[in-house]
């Protein structure tokens, strides 16, 4: 099985079909892409061939968002065969899932959403990743998610993840932003989180832009649709402080900046990992 520890100690780009352009203009060591596998489903295209292209230049990282992991059903098996295919055809670097469902039933909605994490939980969490790894033929890494209410659980979130590496060998992808909307929505502690983690394991970080609801002035929302927030940057360099390098993304779905203008983003990540290098040495 390929391990999911291939992309490089560098920053990456969320990629979208508006940047496609951009990118054969950009020469920069160690920079890597991620788009969401639903995207890139099918069978041929403009889109996939441009896709093709770029993951023939750059590492590129697979963010799946509709295997509804902690669902009540098995993984679906035509997702999953169209997930093999997407990865090997873009030998791809590195493939991610969310700790969330979405489907039940036959039906999809259109939203991750939460789980308490209580025992019957994890049974399921565990059965669904190895499901994913299996026919992948690949670790895979599992991301921590947003969280918006407070359910009862039996453990918390840190812990369940470790459990989940430990029993099936996945990695851990650690949203700082996630982590920091978690803590200002359900009271989670981000250092104490951090702390929690065996950051052996984690293979990927992600940051992003959040914004305020809009009925709801305490309630973040976790939207990739702003700069980073400054304390997102803190809460990343604390990570780094004690992972040393490691894989950081910079998410944005909409209010899409200009190509350069999200570079600019991304070396301030960059620099923030040759920095942390450098004192880890």
């Amino acid at each position: 099985m390929k391990p999911n520890f291939s992309l490089p100690a560098n920053a990456g780009i969320s990629l979208k079909p508006e940047y496609f352009n951009d990118v054969p203009q950009v020469i920069v060591e160690g920079l890597w892409f991620e788009v969401h596998a639903e995207n890139y489903l099918i069978d041929g295209g403009p889109r996939l061939a441009a896709l093709e292209e770029i993951a023939a230049r750059y590492p590129l990282s697979i963010h799946g968002v509709g295997a509804s992991l902690a669902g009540p059903e098995p993984v679906n098996k035509r997702h999953l065969q169209r997930l093999e295919k997407l990865c090997n055809n873009l030998n791809v670097a590195s493939f991610s899932e969310h700790l969330a469902w979405s489907t039940t039933d036959s039906h999809y909605f259109n939203n991750l959403l939460p789980i308490p994490l209580t025992q019957q939980t994890f049974d399921t969490v565990v059965n669904n990743v190895m499901q994913i790894q299996d026919a992948l033929q690949r670790t895979i890494s599992i991301e921590n998610p947003a969280n918006y209410i407070h359910l009862n659980s039996d453990i918390n979130e840190a812990e369940f993840l470790m459990a989940l590496s430990q029993k099936t060998q996945c990695s851990v992808l650690l949203d700082v932003n996630n982590l920091f909307v978690s803590a200002k929505n359900v009271g989670m502690q981000p250092h104490k989180y951090i702390d929690t983690l065996d950051l052996d394991v984690v293979s990927e970080i992600h940051i992003a832009g959040h914004s305020t609801d809009p009925l709801q002035a305490d309630l973040l929302i976790d939207s990739h649709d702003s700069p980073v927030a400054p304390e997102v940057w803190d809460l990343l360099q604390y990570v780094l402080q004690q992972a040393g390098p490691k894989p950081v993304l910079i998410e944005r779905d909409s209010d899409l900046p200009a190509f350069s203008e999200l570079m600019l983003e991304r070396n301030i990540a960059a620099d923030l990992i040759q920095h942390c290098s450098m004192i880890t040495k």
